[in-house]
């Protein structure tokens, strides 16, 4: 017995040892991940892939806060590749961006290792993926990260399960092709000749029926469609790689609190996120813990995660929806008490259209400071609307009588102006069938003899110049514009628009959506006429309560201070010619941001497109300000609508190189993209 207690105190050193060696191994791991090509079939039919691991997505990677973490990135493709750590804080030779990387060339060479070895600083949800030109992020390069913190998380969950989205298509390699030949290439629900007479002798009445060719003239001679909601369609969605049929099941127990990290790692789509039944808690936005909030749905864009807590009660399953914005499908998986239950799927909300209120009301350069090191302007045709007299039609510009006030002596339409979008219909297809392979999309015929003076509102003389800022415009009246109305006094009011509870789409759930209806247009919520940029109307029943970044305030918040200068960011491009820019230049043509260490910038986003741009920075945080003051949230990744102007500060507090660039993969591909260099003194900067 006495020898027993002699030996007692060697035995609990010895496992004091063992136990400093394991945390010793827990904080210094090496991770190894192949890159290579594989032939999956999601769709039904064999494609090509490139794959982490031979996994789609690639394997999960769980590090420790602290962690000093070792990962070996093989490269068995047969062109250059590359591994971002998104939304991770790592010096800028780790942070895996060809071109601007230092040391890091234009990437992983065929047949090659690189080493990326950082400490892990942070804690929370995020993912890595490829950053090389091309389609490797769309073909699979991409996986979930999940890193624990030193300290506790401060709320508490029984389960934890990764909910990772993403779209899948059989031709990525032909998608920016497809898309530079027609903008419109994928857009299956363009408003057709047809459809203009439908809704005209749908109209009650005289003044609906200018109002309707008021809207159709407009957008045709900005060449526009307002139907064109997301620019690739025909995705096959899917969630930890398994389609809506495949149905990837999180298990449950009713009462436990069950953690959902959703990570959006789609190439090109935004999802309407909802558990029909279930309340959410949404408690951390990119990685970073918030103030509890409690909702019932949140539009997240490409590369924003959020973590929540639900608590389901009831012995059944439970369908978790991502609706992608042009509702063409679902993102689908099941919280379930038992394997093999299958929740029901809701059928599609409405298709969102826009407004000529989105395009918003002030285009163009502002004068004011871009960041560069020397003065830089626009290089022509990267602003819209390209027709500022579109613009006028559009917002209502047309007086009672049907003249353009303002305008005199347009009489017409330019000649050889379409009179229609055009765009074939396509009906649904069921569950299980096969999906048919995108088309060039048909032009509607013109119409013989259509004479644009015998339009309402028109006339037929020549049309004048319409080159004219639209701030140059006279006489701008919104009378006609939706989402507002008229007061006797002749006061224009805001009109209250909601959506009634039973107003969804019917038809097949798990693939493509066609010719269904339209939402109305986002009501006007804002002083500029711009719908407000910070809430989304994901065409949800009235009561519904949808996250907006207002109700993000940051537990463990950015130490504040005041930004020292605004830069303009306006993102520019051209739809027709489908490129995307950052102040009227592309990533090709432009100089750099230059920012000063230790300042705090304040990043003021004009988006002047009529498409929403996820915009991410690396190597710091974006603290969008949304009114928490302090506590704005801290995020990688902002969302940009169409139209809106969102201020976002920006602490420059690490030197070195950084890609800035919306995560729309084909936006940031076809130029949308700018290096920001944090360094310690600047010669000169151009205001």
């Amino acid at each position: 017995m006495q020898s027993l207690f002699h030996r007692l105190p060697l035995r609990l050193f010895l496992l004091g040892v063992i136990l400093t060696i394991s945390g010793m191994q827990a904080s210094a791991g090496t991770y190894n991940l192949v890159l290579e090509r594989r032939t999956v079939n999601i769709t039904g039919h064999p494609a090509a892939a490139m794959l982490i691991n031979g996994q789609l997505p690639g394997p999960l990677l769980r590090f420790q806060e602290g962690e000093n973490v070792t990962i070996n990135v093989t490269n068995r493709l047969d062109e250059p590749a590359s591994i971002h750590w998104h939304g991770l804080i790592v010096p800028p030779e780790m942070d895996g961006v060809p071109g601007i990387s230092p040391g890091y060339g234009n990437g992983i060479q065929p047949g090659t290792t690189f080493t990326y070895r950082f400490k892990v600083k942070q804690s929370g949800t995020y993912w890595y993926h490829s950053h090389s030109s091309g389609e490797q992020e769309q073909l699979g390069i991409y996986a979930p990260i999940i890193i624990e913190p030193r300290q506790p998380d401060p709320y508490r969950y029984d389960h934890d399960y990764i909910i990772m989205m993403s779209d899948w298509t059989d031709e990525a390699s032909r998608v920016i092709h497809n898309l530079k030949i027609d903008s419109s290439w994928y857009n299956f629900n363009r408003r057709t000749l047809v459809g203009l007479f439908q809704e005209l002798s749908q109209a009650p009445d005289e003044q609906s029926r200018k109002a309707i060719m008021n809207d159709r003239i407009a957008w045709s001679m900005m060449r526009m469609d307002p139907t064109d909601i997301s620019d690739v369609s025909a995705y096959t969605f899917l969630v930890n790689g398994r389609t809506p049929e495949q149905n990837f099941t999180a298990l449950f127990r009713p009462g436990e609190r069950i953690r959902l990290r959703f990570i959006n790692a789609s190439a090109m789509t935004y999802f309407d996120v909802r558990i029909p039944g279930l309340k959410m808690t949404v408690v951390a936005a990119d990685g970073n813990n918030v103030e509890p909030v409690r909702v019932d749905e949140f539009r997240f864009g490409n590369a924003e995660t959020y973590d929540v807590i639900v608590q389901p009660t009831e012995d059944r399953a439970y369908t978790i929806v991502g609706e992608p914005m042009d509702r063409t499908g679902f993102a689908r998986a099941t919280l379930a008490p038992r394997p093999g239950m299958i929740g029901e799927l809701p059928p599609h909300r409405l298709r969102p259209i826009v407004s000529m209120a989105e395009m918003g009301m002030n285009m163009g350069p502002k004068g004011n400071d871009r960041g560069t090191p020397q003065p830089e302007q626009d290089l022509p045709g990267h602003v819209v609307p390209e027709d500022p007299v579109a613009m006028e039609i559009g917002m209502g510009g047309m007086s009672s009588d049907g003249g353009m006030r303002g305008m005199q002596g347009m009489k017409g339409m330019p000649k050889g102006t379409p009179t229609s979008s055009g765009g074939a219909q396509h009906t649904g297809h069921a569950p299980g069938a096969s999906r048919p392979q995108p088309s060039k999309p048909a032009k509607s015929p013109s119409t013989p003899g259509m004479d644009h003076g015998k339009m309402p509102g028109m006339s037929s003389t020549p049309a004048q110049s319409v080159s004219e800022a639209l701030a140059q415009m006279p006489g701008m009246e919104h009378s006609a514009m939706r989402g507002t109305s008229h007061s006797t006094d002749g006061k224009s009011r805001m009109a209250a628009t909601s959506m009634p509870p039973d107003a969804v789409q019917t038809g097949a759930q798990a693939y493509a959506l066609r010719g269904g209806e339209d939402m109305p247009s986002v009501p006007v919520t804002s002083v500029n006429m711009a719908p407000d940029p910070l809430t989304n109307d994901t065409g949800a029943p009235p009561g519904t309560r949808i996250l907006s970044y207002r109700d993000l305030k940051a537990l463990n918040p950015y130490p504040y201070k005041r930004y020292d200068r605004i830069i303009e960011i306006r993102l520019t491009g051209n739809m027709q010619r489908y490129f995307w820019s950052i102040n009227g230049r592309k990533f090709s043509e432009a100089q750099p941001i230059v920012l000063r260490h230790g300042e705090r910038v304040r990043f003021r986003f004009i988006n002047e497109t009529m498409m929403n741009h996820p915009m991410h920075i690396h190597g710091t945080w974006l603290l969008p300000d949304v009114g928490n003051g302090a506590r704005n949230p801290k995020k990688h990744t902002v969302n940009i609508k169409p139209g809106a102007t969102v201020d976002v500060d920006v602490p420059a507090d690490a030197e070195g190189p950084w890609a800035f660039h919306c995560h729309q993969l084909y936006h940031m591909e076809t130029g949308m993209m700018r290096k920001i260099e944090v360094v310690r003194e600047i010669a000169s900067t151009a205001k």
